[in-house]
């Protein structure tokens, strides 16, 4: 039973990642971005993560969804301003979206799939497992994506701060 929920989430979250890029209207795509969002957290609870899940939930579909929202209706796209995209941008994106398929399909025949035995694993989808885990085996990808957020963060103050008229 849980084998076909996973399958129609998968077939639902890969349609909806689908139409995110292929939609033409930035507001459609925002929404079935937050609807990839929904059923990524949906795959999270069937893993049994659902801290997970309710951060996926609150963080990217709530708070960033919203930021994006924002920008897309402040900057008001139309049609008249939409840059024509050429043939040689379309064959570039072919070729990177190629190479990126061969980098999953050799990261893919290069993991081993292990067994996890759940009985009596009763401490499976704990916040403390997460934080104890990130913290010792991925200590240095969570310290540098602190830094990028920080930098992110100036970026964006920098970006915004309004300039001294003299």
């Amino acid at each position: 039973m849980i084998d076909k929920i996973f399958y129609i989430l998968s077939a639902l979250t890969i349609i909806c990642a689908t139409l995110v890029v292929v939609s033409r209207h930035p507001i459609k795509s925002v929404l079935f971005l937050v609807a990839t969002f929904f059923l990524i957290s949906a795959h999270y609870i069937l893993l049994n993560a659902q801290f997970l899940a309710l951060v996926n939930i609150v963080v990217y579909a709530g708070a960033i969804m919203v930021l994006f929202l924002f920008v897309i209706m402040f900057l008001n796209l139309n049609k008249e301003i939409e840059i024509y995209k050429n043939y040689v941008s379309w064959f570039a994106a072919l070729i990177s979206g190629g190479c990126l398929f061969l980098v999953v399909i050799s990261a893919l025949e290069k993991t081993q799939l292990k067994e996890v035995d759940l009985n009596g694993n009763f401490n499976l989808g704990l916040v403390e497992n997460l934080g104890e885990v990130l913290y010792r085996d991925y200590l240095l990808p969570m310290e540098l994506s602190a830094v990028l957020f920080f930098i992110a963060m100036v970026g964006v103050v920098l970006l915004n701060r309004k300039e001294i008229q003299e």
